[in-house]
């Protein structure tokens, strides 16, 4: 940790002493949260231990030399996944814990000081949340409960109070798997680009589900038409985890498969909300079982997969510009059970946080092949599972 971020966390701890209106940290606050060119906020979501992380961590990032500094912290139980809110002024996290104690957090997001303050929090009545999405007004959050089965709506007042759950969707079935799939295991739910519909993957029944948005929702309940549910159903064993659709219009729809190993590419129709599968391509060739998180480059070139369990690392594809289908480019060794990773805006750098290697590790992207380079500018942190860009403070 540089001195500079050492005075920083000191600052917003309120552990520096005098009584200068101007101390050596309150500098360091200034000049660290203004940035420099190409400087992003770096949001890091983790698992708590005693320990070990204690909450979010906020770091500032420049995208233009992959260098990092650390700036403060919020403390919160397991903040596995993380979301902004459109404008960028609330962070929303959920405490990914058993079902009596999990919950959907709000944090407003101060970035002239680059802290987080809770605001409240909210249970999801559903366990194990693992993932929180939001709207593009940022009135509507919702979470995936892997262990509960389910999605939870919150509704998001102008000042990021979560009310209590709107709803709770509730799934059934399972899949052919009797350990991985002997219940719904909902891990991730997404809006469509064009905000018509929510999508879910659900990894314990080998299905997606779609609901339609409505626009006008009466008063108390949560802008989802649940008659609209409908339900795609994946190769038996697929176990979906995570999906991402493509940056140029959302023509494209990428599933990767947690226990497949596979990516599923779909035709996305924007009218109606349908999905025609047209390529099936392996991230995971060595039957791990463990694949996590699935990112498309801004500029729509390349798409990444990782996986876990055995030769952890990154797959790399390229995208056909007219079909939107995969070529397999490369293989990446990263850290320990990237269960996350995260891509800048500028398409430069690729970061993955490593679970099982107590460290976030920063590659360069070659953006005329797509291939990654270790920049060895690594950011050590207990138990990073979760990254998120935000930008600087005016």
């Amino acid at each position: 940790m540089t001195s500079l971020a050492s005075a920083l966390l000191l600052s917003c701890n309120g552990q520096h002493s005098g009584n200068d209106n101007k101390t050596g940290a309150d500098t360091a606050v200034a000049s660290l949260v203004k940035g420099e060119a190409g400087d992003l906020f770096l949001l890091v979501g983790t698992y708590t231990s005693e320990k070990g992380s204690k909450g979010i961590y906020l770091y500032r990032f420049n995208t233009l030399t992959g260098r990092s500094d650390s700036v403060s912290m919020a403390e919160v139980v397991n903040p596995s996944y993380l979301t902004l809110s459109p404008d960028e002024k609330f962070v929303y996290s959920v405490g990914e814990n058993d079902e009596g104690n999990s919950a959907a957090h709000s944090f407003s997001f101060d970035k002239q000081q680059g802290t987080l303050t809770p605001v409240n929090s909210s249970p999801t009545l559903g366990g194990s949340p693992c993932y929180i999405t939001t709207d593009s007004k940022g009135q509507n959050v919702y979470t995936a409960n892997y262990s509960g089965g389910s999605i939870s709506s919150f509704r998001a007042d102008e000042k990021g109070h979560l009310s209590p759950a709107t709803m709770v969707m509730q799934f059934k079935g399972n899949g052919p798997d009797n350990k991985r799939q002997s219940s719904p295991h909902l891990h991730s739910v997404m809006y469509s680009p064009d905000g018509q519909f929510l999508f879910a993957a659900d990894l314990g029944t080998d299905k997606l589900y779609r609901l339609r948005v409505n626009d006008t929702p009466f008063e108390g309940q949560p802008p989802l038409q649940q008659s609209s549910l409908k339900e795609f159903i994946l190769p038996p064993g697929t176990g979906p985890r995570h999906f991402d659709f493509h940056p140029h219009g959302g023509k494209y729809l990428y599933v990767l498969g947690e226990l497949s190993g596979e990516v599923i590419i779909f035709d996305y129709d924007h009218d109606a909300g349908g999905l025609t599968q047209k390529q099936v391509i392996a991230s995971d060739t060595t039957g791990a079982r463990g694949s996590a998180d699935i990112h498309v480059s801004p500029d729509g070139r390349f798409l990444y997969a990782s996986n876990r369990l055995q030769a952890d690392g990154i797959a790399i594809f390229s995208v056909d510009p007219e079909e939107g289908t995969l070529t397999r480019l490369g293989y990446q060794l990263t850290v320990k059970h990237p269960r996350n990773f995260a891509i800048t805006p500028n398409g430069r750098f690729l970061l993955v946080a490593g679970r099982d290697d107590n460290r976030i590790q920063v590659f360069s992207i070659d953006t005329e092949t797509g291939m990654l380079t270790d920049t060895n500018q690594p950011i050590s942190l207990s138990k990073p599972v979760c990254l998120k860009f935000a930008g600087m403070g005016e």
